[in-house]
C-alpha cells in the first residue's frame, strides 16, 4: 500500500524487524525434531547461518571452525587476509586505534594491493584444515580473483557490493557480465546485495545460486545515513522472496534468498525466515565470538572507501565462544546466543518442520512487540531492555 507523502508523491510503507511479530501456529513440535538444513547450489549446510565476509569476523581459523560446526564463514578476498602476509599485525593496529582515528587508519591499511598468491594460500589453508572455503570479492575484482579462487579449490564464490544489479552502465569502464561469469565458473556463485523484487529477479536470471538481500542494515554500516538508501529488512526479504518464487515457477530453478545484515538476536533471525529467507548472513553477532579476529571490534566492508566511507568501526565486545553463540548454552539474557536453538524453538512453536514451512508463518504488524510488558527490563537495562 502506498501513501502520499506530498502532492502527487507516493511512498510505499516498509517494515523492519522491530515492527513485526511471528504468530504462533495450530500445531507445536519438539524443537529437536525440526530440520534446519539448507542448500546453496551444491553446498549443503547443517544450519542456515553464514558468517559475513568482514575482516573483524572471518579469518582462516574462524572459517574452519564454522565449517566444523556445519555452516559457512565467508572470507573477504579484498580484505587484510589477502593484502598482508601477516594480517594479525594490521588487525592489532585497527583494534588499538582510538575511535577518532579508526576510519582514517582503515583507509590507509586497505590501500595495500591484494596479493594474488595470498588468495590461493588462504583457500589452501582452509581446505587443508578440512573446512569449506567460501570467499567473497567485489564485482570489479571478480573477473581476476574468481578464477584464482576456483583454481585454488574454493567451494563457493560470493560477489558482493553495497548494491549489485544485473545491468551496470558505464561510459568509463567495462562492466562485469554476470551471466557470462556465472556460466564460466564451475563453482556456485552468490550475488548481492539487492533489496527489490525486479532487481532480485534479474540477478536470478544470471545463473547465480543465491542472492544477498540488504542495503545498509548492518551494525557497522553507515550507508543509510551517508547515502539515504535502503529498504528495511522484512520488506526487502519478502519482496526478494516473491521474486524467487516467481522465478522458480517460471524456470523450475530455485535461487536461494539470503538475508544479509540487521540481525543480532535469535528473534530477528527467526523473523528473517518468516519473511521468506532461506538463509541468513550475520556479522556483528559473530564478531562477538572469542574466535573472531577482530577481538570484539567490527567494521563494515565499505569503511575503507578512500573518498566516501560507508561504515565505521564499532566495539561489540566478546560474549562467548562461537559454539555458544550458535548452539548455546546461552550465558546472556538478550537472545544473542544459541541462535540455532532459537530457530528450532520458533519452528516448533509455529509448527514448522523445516525452513520452507517457517517461511509460511503468519506475520503481524506489531511495532510495540518489543516493549509490551517490558517496563522492568527496560528500567533495569536487562534482557530486552538493553
Amino acid at each position: 500500500m502506498a501513501f502520499f507523502i506530498g502532492r502527487d508523491r507516493e511512498a510505499r510503507r516498509a517494515y523492519g524487524f522491530d515492527e513485526v511479530a511471528i504468530a504462533t501456529g495450530l500445531v507445536t513440535l519438539p524443537p529437536e525434531e525440526t530440520d534446519v538444513r539448507v542448500r546453496l547450489g551444491s553446498v549443503e549446510l547443517q544450519f542456515p547461518i553464514l558468517a559475513s565476509a568482514m575482516d573483524g569476523v572471518v579469518d582462516v581459523p574462524f572459517a574452519v571452525s564454522m565449517s566444523r560446526l556445519g555452516a559457512l564463514a565467508v572470507l573477504n578476498l579484498d580484505g587484510v587476509q589477502t593484502r598482508y602476509s601477516n594480517p594479525q599485525e594490521v588487525l592489532d593496529q585497527i583494534v588499538r586505534a582510538a575511535p577518532g582515528e579508526a576510519t582514517e587508519l582503515v583507509q590507509k591499511i586497505y590501500q595495500e594491493p591484494v596479493q594474488e598468491r595470498l588468495v590461493g594460500e588462504r583457500i589452501a589453508q582452509i581446505k587443508k584444515a578440512g573446512g569449506l572455503a567460501a570467499v567473497s570479492t567485489i564485482p570489479q575484482n571478480a573477473a581476476r580473483l574468481g578464477p584464482l579462487a576456483e583454481a585454488a579449490g574454493a567451494d563457493i564464490l560470493f560477489i558482493q557490493a553495497t548494491v549489485v544489479t544485473a545491468r551496470h552502465e558505464s561510459r568509463s569502464a567495462s562492466a562485469l557480465d554476470l551471466k557470462a561469469f556465472c556460466r564460466r565458473m564451475k563453482i556456485p556463485v552468490v550475488i548481492g546485495n539487492t533489496v527489490t523484487y525486479d532487481a532480485a529477479l534479474e540477478l536470478m536470471e544470471t545463473g547465480c545460486v543465491a542472492v544477498l538481500v540488504g542495503v545498509g542494515p548492518g551494525a557497522a554500516c553507515t550507508s543509510r545515513g551517508v547515502l539515504g538508501i535502503g529498504v528495511p529488512q522484512v520488506t526487502a526479504t519478502a519482496d526478494c522472496a516473491a521474486a524467487r518464487d516467481f522465478y522458480f515457477k517460471k524456470t523450475g530453478r530455485y535461487v536461494s534468498v539470503v538475508t544479509d545484515g540487521g540481525m543480532a538476536t535469535g528473534g530477528e533471525v527467526c523473523k528473517a525466515f518468516a519473511s521468506g529467507a532461506d538463509c541468513v548472513m550475520i556479522g556483528s553477532a559473530l564478531a562477538r565470538a572469542s574466535e573472531a579476529p577482530g577481538r570484539g571490534f567490527h567494521w563494515g566492508m565499505a569503511t575503507p572507501h578512500r573518498y566516501l566511507p560507508r561504515g565505521t568501526r564499532i566495539q561489540v565486545g566478546t560474549s562467548g565462544t562461537l559454539e555458544e553463540i550458535l548452539f548455546g548454552p546461552a550465558r546472556t539474557d538478550d537472545g544473542t546466543q544459541n541462535l540455532v536453538g532459537a530457530i528450532r524453538t520458533c519452528m516448533g512453536l509455529v509448527g514448522a518442520c523445516n525452513l520452507k514451512e517457517l517461511q509460511l508463518a503468519e506475520l503481524l504488524i506489531a511495532p510495540e512487540i518489543q516493549h509490551e510488558g517490558k517496563l522492568f527490563q527496560k528500567a533495569q537495562k536487562i534482557g530486552m531492555g538493553k
